[in-house]
């Protein structure tokens, strides 16, 4: 694609949430997208939005259990930026009108206390690079229709990042193991989806290596403060207004999120 073509793309999916309707995959608009392509729409949206006074807080790991996988039908991890108005306090009513066919999943959070600067980094780098987890709930929410995402589309759409919601007991990395780190999903009391940090590429650190050296290639650095979430350890479920989310992670503690109407602020 050529910059013309980036900049419509990413103007398309800036104007869905301004009209409140998702559009039609752009692999079907631009059927010679690349990877590539798709991040570079990506950051696109991330100059417009940090120019408009957001900022940049951290970066997320898309697709990266075999069930994500699945669900989306894609083959491959990626990745999206999280802005400083993405961050939602627990137990505080989320607005609705946000978000366009949110979804919501369990997540163990990295809030970074050293700088990880990629290619190279390994997970002895990635230990010592962790200041202290939580448990975190994702919101993914997609502008592309139906979710009828391609990774392409999902890419562009900034990986699908919607909103954030962290728990508030910090835990040390060095006093649990996050492979056998076990986790419950429950929606409005009702238990949907059980999982365990062993779903996420293997351990969530694997996936924090993974993002580093990943966009280190491209001169963006993973900074001291910002949070990185690693990829869900189950399915995604849908969310409507009203529902409230308790992810609970074994040896780190619960997280809610509460989904409220499009009116609360």
């Amino acid at each position: 694609m050529d910059a013309t073509a980036v900049r419509e793309a990413a103007d398309l999916l800036l104007r869905a949430y301004a009209a409140g309707k998702p559009v039609a995959p752009l692999i079907e608009t631009y059927p010679d997208a690349t990877v590539e392509d798709a991040y570079r729409i990506q950051l696109d949206q991330v100059r417009v939005w940090t120019d408009d006074g957001d900022e940049v807080k951290g970066h997320k790991v898309g697709l990266a259990s075999a069930a994500m996988q699945r669900q989306m039908g894609v083959d491959q991890p990626d990745y999206g930026h999280l802005t400083g108005s993405m961050f939602h306090l627990e137990h505080q009513p989320i607005p609705s009108g946000n978000f366009l066919q949110p979804r919501i999943e369990p997540e163990i959070a990295f809030v970074l206390g050293r700088k990880l600067s990629g290619p190279g980094v390994t997970v002895a780098d990635a230990v010592r690079a962790v200041d202290f987890v939580v448990p975190a709930l994702e919101i993914v929410d997609s502008r592309i229709e139906d979710w009828r995402i391609s990774i392409v589309d999902t890419i562009a759409d900034n990986a699908s990042s919607g909103g954030v919601v962290l728990g508030s007991r910090p835990t040390a990395l060095s006093t649990v193991d996050l492979r056998l780190a076990g986790c419950t999903l429950h929606a409005n009391g009702d238990l949907v989806a059980t999982g365990a940090g062993g779903a996420v590429l293997g351990s969530p650190l694997n996936a924090l290596v993974w993002l580093a050296n990943t966009v280190g290639p491209l001169g963006i650095d993973l900074e001291p403060g910002h949070v990185v979430l690693p990829g869900s350890m189950t399915r995604a479920i849908s969310l409507r207004p009203g529902d409230t989310v308790v992810s609970t992670v074994a040896g780190l503690g619960s997280v809610t999120a509460v989904f409220g109407s499009k009116e609360e602020a």
